[in-house]
């Protein structure tokens, strides 16, 4: 049986096209997505359009362990939705105007591997992380 998505949000106080741009620039991917500060990203790449490929390198900072995120687009909405698989699994980011601010919500489908609440918090942690770069903390 397939398990229930896993939702993260986030509220960004910044304007849809600059938190589009933080998500979707390899240049500023590798500025926010990590869970903690003890690890980065040092690349990323990202063909956006639909069928195009995007790939980030996680790792600690300690070279301890580190992995490859990658997948492929399935669907863009210019500054309102992402749509992408990643192995047999699949998100949607959305991009919601709030006035002067961007809500951003991330579905995913969790893996088997870690409890879901650890996922959850993880991916939350990057949100936040997403989150301060785009408001300049």
């Amino acid at each position: 049986m397939a398990q229930e998505r896993i939702t993260v949000e986030a509220i960004v106080n910044a304007p849809i096209e600059a938190v589009w741009k933080a998500y979707t620039t390899p240049d500023q991917i590798t500025q926010w997505n990590f869970a903690s500060d003890d690890w980065h990203c040092p690349n990323a790449s990202v063909d956006l359009r639909e069928g195009g490929k995007f790939t980030s390198r996680m790792e600690a900072k300690d070279g301890s362990m580190g992995f490859d995120f990658e997948g492929i687009f399935t669907k863009i909405i210019p500054n309102e939705r992402i749509e992408y698989a990643f192995g047999d699994r699949s998100a949607v980011v959305e991009f919601t105007p709030e006035g002067e601010k961007t809500s951003l919500k991330v579905s995913f489908d969790p893996e088997n591997q870690f409890p879901i609440e650890q996922q959850r918090s993880g991916w939350t942690a990057i949100l936040n992380n997403l989150c301060k770069h785009v408001e300049g903390h």
